[in-house]
């Protein structure tokens, strides 16, 4: 298998085995339909010649909705036409484009937030049965919406704390009815989706984004991820890709530097404290912030002991930055596809410099400035530099 030749998921071809990892971009308007900026942003991607584009998560409606990030895109069936649109325009340079579709669950600070289980980490109330029933009808529906909006697949995001992945995990799924308890029970909820999803599109792309293991005490190990991943194979899902993390874990799920100087900048409770503080402040909310090692490839062993057991496409995110380890990740098989999200904000042309030889190595710092900048405003590369206020 060569890193740049074209490869299928299913019936989709893409353009070689690099893909656009799905990044929270910001770049929607009051109604989350794309604004401009999303559409010069996805071409710069196409034009640098990814393999295809994973799109920053996308609400299933208006209550999905995560409460700081105010551009997210939203699928319901209003934003179907602008969203064709930008479909259209990245397809007209042959790159496939995949919606990856969210329900932000106990993490979008809410006040209404609902999540699996009441736990001590969040705000949010216990789900109804009436209401997981509500979300699944809302994800097949959203894929279906996907589907009309000339989108080529879809990846349900179960990973990283949010609703999906809230019920995958033991930590935040206590409950003791058909949703929770075995592995069986607790991904009953991606199997209901599934099947009505099916029963609407047939064979369209359907991907998962999954935690192939937790960093916190009582959460998914390797082993669990592995059967988790066997589950989501059986049910249907046509490639898995395989990260790790949640907010409360810290920088799990992108290593690297803690932003803190970013977030002081930004976050408006922060804006009382005296400026001679901050860098104090800052270097304490590092200290207090998980940052697991290592940096690179963090996601590769669970990714390969899921690749071992499945026979669907995987797919390796997570700390991939290097030709060197790209090309062996794919020709030992340990993967069959890669995903990148921050060596693609500051060099949305990286794969194509690969391909062309100009480049061995990404160019970013992980300083992960990118990460808080995109609660607040369009998702850019700030390249350790605080911007000024």
């Amino acid at each position: 298998m060569e890193l740049f030749s074209p490869s299928k998921i299913a019936s989709i071809t893409f353009k070689n085995h690099i893909l656009r990892a799905a990044t929270a971009e910001n770049m929607g308007d009051e109604r989350g339909r794309p604004t401009p900026e999303l559409f010069k942003k996805y071409e710069a991607l196409a034009k640098g010649e990814v393999g295809g584009i994973i799109t920053g998560n996308i609400a299933i409606s208006q209550n999905a909705k995560p409460l700081l990030e105010k551009g997210i895109l939203v699928l319901d069936e209003d934003n179907v036409p602008s969203l064709a649109k930008l479909t259209e325009h990245i397809h007209s340079f042959g790159t496939p484009i995949i919606a990856q579709l969210v329900h932000t669950g106990g993490q979008s600070e809410r006040e209404n937030a609902i999540a699996p289980s009441q736990v001590s980490d969040y705000k949010a109330r216990e789900m109804s049965e009436e209401e997981i029933r509500e979300v699944i009808n809302d994800f097949s529906q959203a894929i279906l919406r996907a589907k009309k909006a000339g989108f080529d697949g879809v990846e349900l995001h179960c990973a990283h704390g949010f609703l999906l992945s809230e019920f995958f995990s033991p930590r935040t799924n206590k409950r003791v009815d058909q949703w929770g308890g075995s592995i069986q029970n607790r991904t009953r909820i991606a199997l209901e989706i599934i099947s009505e999803a099916r029963e609407l599109v047939g064979d369209f792309l359907i991907l998962a984004k999954i935690n192939g293991f937790e960093t916190l005490k009582g959460g998914i190990d390797i082993q669990e991820g592995v059967e988790i991943a066997k589950k989501l194979e059986e049910y249907g899902v046509d490639a898995i890709e395989v990260s790790n993390g949640m907010i409360k874990a810290g920088m799990a799920s992108i290593r690297g530097n803690v932003p803190s100087e970013m977030l002081l900048a930004l976050d408006p409770k922060f804006a009382k404290i005296p400026k001679f503080l901050k860098p104090l402040v800052a270097k304490a909310v590092k200290f207090f912030i998980p940052q697991p090692k290592p940096t690179q490839n963090y996601n590769l062993p669970s990714t390969k002991a899921i690749k071992s057991a499945l026979q669907i496409p995987i797919i390796a995110v997570g700390g991939i930055t290097k030709l060197e380890d790209m090309q062996k990740i794919i020709q030992d098989k340990d993967a069959d596809f890669l995903s990148l999200s921050r060596p693609l904000i500051i060099e949305p042309s990286f794969v194509k410099k690969l391909q062309e030889g100009r480049s061995k190595e990404s160019k970013c710092i992980q300083c992960n400035f990118c990460l808080i900048g995109s609660l607040y405003g369009p998702l850019k590369c700030h390249y350790g530099k605080v911007p000024k206020i």
